[in-house]
């Protein structure tokens, strides 16, 4: 027993780590599943990079190159893999743009560390000096950004045209970038100047014409068509909107009950009723002025009866149904009006009033329009078009990376340029730190910001360029002190990105930085892998 404790126990040589086979076996297994899958997703960095298509077990294809779509669909097993799912998921929750950056870079730190492993570096000492090392590339990164003012539309539109060069609907950037900038600024509230909720921005996807269609509307889109089964209204002006979440049908048994008719008139009489009682609460709804009805789907009896409809269209009510749950907040928000649980309350002061309710052609079906808002709330709606089902799907991704990197500018208000720019820059400064430091500390620094260099590396990589040539010509340009050079994919050389408007907020890359060190750290920290009983 002895015995075997002295050959577990890990033996110290001077600051030379050893450690067992089976630790060091589990530590890079880890760390090679981590980084073979931040390789897979690699070819998909930056404008030139490649796209993915994923298919399901039922052929349901999904085409994108954002990094947490891709890692979100794979089919990953292996747990510390996995862990870089989560990494890309979290950067698409803080930032919104970079998912397939903090991958990319997430994947270099571990192959450095797996180097420093080798060279008998503690894991412990490697994850110390990588969180002091991460601290001073965000230091360096403040240092070098321009701050923004939110007044200066040219530079958001910028920045979100920079988020969508990379996507698959890149070339409608200048379409796009816009309505981008236009959602967040709507929507934004000058009492909380620094906080954006993108839940009020309602984006309408529709298949049919091209996405040059695409449009804002300051107002509310509905993509269920009103109901003209009795030869109801399609449009109505001067429209008071009703949001009813009660049913106009006539009342169900409970499950377990039964009603037995034994004659005719029974039945009739329960016909009649039924109607008295429908007509009853349409004579309330007709009473307290509202001429469009929106009412909330129902689970457990039709929320609107066909008999309901032929009244409530004699009335000369434009009826929506089918209105989700989860809609009914921004409908809310954006109507000026309060849901009405039940008839009795439907009264004129819970309605939203708007000039014009109207249903639109819009691709192979139809919408309907709400426009000119009395008291309207700060929320937009964007009608995303397209050729088919497959664009459609990623011009609403593409818009919604773009709304999150304005969000970020919202937050964190600064600018830096893009290009391998600051990745370059921040791997120069580190490595002449790297020298005034000693021990393990200067050689595990050193290895963080030779990792850095992933990011310019793979996207001269993805544009067809020879890598070291631009890295190096890259490198000489900083060393001259040009902060602000990258790497123009489109010209196939190093220029100013400043000067390109090749520009992203400070917040991706700062985040992108720290969720990936974070990540390596905690890998870095295990040791073992043990079955768990549940």
């Amino acid at each position: 027993m002895a015995v075997t404790r002295a050959m577990d126990a890990p033996a110290l040589a001077g600051e030379r780590y050893v450690e067992n086979k089976l630790k060091h076996d589990v530590r890079v297994s880890n760390m090679t599943a981590a980084k073979r899958l931040a390789d897979a997703i690699r070819t998909s960095l930056g404008p030139r990079g490649m796209d993915k298509m994923m298919v399901n077990g039922a052929g349901d294809v999904t085409i994108s190159n954002d990094g947490a779509t891709i890692l979100k669909t794979m089919d990953v097993t292996h747990p510390a893999a996995k862990m870089l799912v989560e990494l890309s998921k979290s950067q698409d929750v803080v930032a919104g743009d970079g998912t397939t950056s903090v991958a990319v870079l997430c994947g270099a730190l571990l192959d450095k560390c797996i180097g420093l492993l080798g060279r008998g570096v503690h894991p412990t000492a490697i994850s110390d000096a990588m969180a002091t090392a991460c601290d001073k590339a965000c230091e360096i990164l403040e240092g070098m950004s321009d701050p923004v003012d939110l007044s200066e539309r040219e530079s958001l539109i910028q920045a979100a045209t920079t988020s969508l060069g990379s996507k698959v609907v890149a070339q409608y950037s200048s379409l796009l970038s816009p309505i981008a900038v236009d959602c967040v600024l709507s929507v934004l509230d000058p009492e909380r100047p620094n906080m954006v909720d993108l839940r009020d921005v309602k984006i309408v996807k529709k298949v049919g014409g091209t996405m040059d269609d695409t449009e804002l509307v300051k107002g509310i889109v509905f993509d269920q068509k009103p109901s003209k089964a009795a030869g109801g209204p399609t449009k109505v002006e001067d429209a008071k909107i009703g949001l009813i979440q009660f049913c106009i049908s006539p009342p169900k048994t409970d499950l377990e009950n039964n009603v037995i008719v034994s004659d005719y008139t029974q039945m009739d009489k329960i016909l009649r009723e039924e109607r008295n009682h429908i007509i009853g609460i349409i004579k309330k709804v007709k009473a307290s002025g509202c001429n469009v009805l929106l009412v909330q789907k129902s689970i457990l009896r039709d929320a609107v009866t066909d008999l309901a409809l032929h009244y409530l269209a004699k009335a000369k009510i434009l009826v929506i149904r089918d209105i989700e749950r989860e809609e009914i907040e921004f409908i809310s928000k954006t109507l000026h009006c309060q849901p009405v649980a039940h008839v009795d309350h439907m009264t004129p002061d819970k309605l939203g009033r708007a000039a014009l309710v109207a249903e639109k052609q819009c691709g192979n079906g139809k919408v309907v329009q709400v426009t000119g808002i009395e008291n309207m709330g700060r929320t937009v709606s964007v009608i995303v078009r397209g050729s088919n089902q497959l664009v459609v799907e990623e011009a609403d991704r593409s818009l919604h990376d773009a709304l999150c990197v304005i969000r970020c500018l919202v937050q964190k208000r600064f600018l830096i340029v893009g290009g391998g720019a600051p990745e370059v820059e921040v791997s120069q400064k580190l490595g002449h730190w790297a020298r005034t430091l000693s021990g393990m500390d200067a050689i595990a620094v050193k290895a963080f910001s030779e990792a850095l260099e992933v990011i310019p590396y793979t996207l001269a990589e993805n544009a067809g360029l020879n890598p070291i040539e631009i890295v190096t010509e890259l490198r000489n340009a900083h060393s001259a002190g040009n902060t602000h050079h990258g790497i123009n994919v489109r010209k196939g050389t190093i220029s100013n990105m400043k000067d390109e408007n090749v520009l992203q907020p400070l917040l991706v890359s700062t985040s992108a930085l720290s969720l990936a060190t974070e990540c390596v750290r905690m890998i870095l920290k295990i040791d073992d892998i043990v079955p768990s009983l549940r």
